[in-house]
């Protein structure tokens, strides 16, 4: 019995000083926040690991997908252009939609789009990257119009660039695993960082009631513990 009031005491006694050194004083919504950033922040895959798939799933070269993502927004998946362009490929709303793509700024959907649209634009035009390209920045629309690279100075010099970056070694960020679109495994499903769920309502709650919370967990793992060494006892 002396055993188990001790081991109860010293369960109650730790969670004052735990919690003082896991938390600062702020409201319970908040450090929920904080707890499931930190988990999520470590959770990165290498963006070439994006792009690799991408070629091999689209058959497109992945100097190609890498070169336009470089010049169209140099790896930015939150960049949005001028005209509505979103993500790494910059892909307009309604050509993502088109090509499945739900959400624009998850870089995996994004680049997946991007191969996606390229390796049509490939097929249409025989493997000709220039005019690829030139449908990818001006529409095939007037690819078609002019019979080969408009002579539009942006379209031409986005070329230009494009064919540059394909021949050099472009090195790639890391970006945050898409839970939502990633090829999980079971054994990624089972690696899946701790995430909350923060309603509007938990907002109301305070840095004592969260340092209360820890502590009435904590007293209920010391009972259970206790119920247990009665249990052996008695048997």
């Amino acid at each position: 019995m002396i055993q188990a009031v001790e081991l109860y005491n010293r369960s109650v006694a730790g969670t004052v000083s735990n919690s003082a050194v896991a938390a600062e004083k702020t409201d319970f919504a908040s450090m929920l926040e904080k707890t499931s950033k930190t988990s999520t922040s470590t959770q990165a895959t290498p963006m070439d690991d994006i792009f690799n798939r991408a070629s091999e799933k689209y058959q497109v070269p992945v100097n190609l997908l890498k070169a336009v993502a470089k010049t169209e927004s140099n790896f930015d998946p939150n960049a949005v252009s001028h005209c509505g362009a979103v993500g790494v490929m910059q892909l307009m709303p309604s050509t993502a939609a088109g090509l499945g793509v739900t959400d624009p700024k998850d870089p995996e959907q994004n680049i997946m789009g991007g191969a996606k649209y390229l390796s049509q634009m490939l097929d249409r035009y025989d493997g000709d990257i220039k005019l690829c390209l030139a449908a990818y920045n001006a529409g095939a629309g007037n690819v078609a119009k002019y019979g080969g690279v408009p002579p539009f100075k942006e379209t031409q010099a986005y070329v230009e660039r494009v064919m540059k970056y394909m021949g050099e070694d472009i090195e790639t960020p890391s970006v945050p695993v898409s839970t939502s679109t990633s090829n999980s495994t079971d054994t990624q499903t089972e690696k899946e960082p701790l995430r909350f769920t923060v309603r509007n309502s938990d907002r109301t709650y305070t840095y004592d009631d969260y340092t209360r919370f820890i502590q009435l967990y904590r007293e209920q793992i010391a009972l259970s513990q206790l119920e247990a060494i009665y249990q052996k006892r008695d048997r």
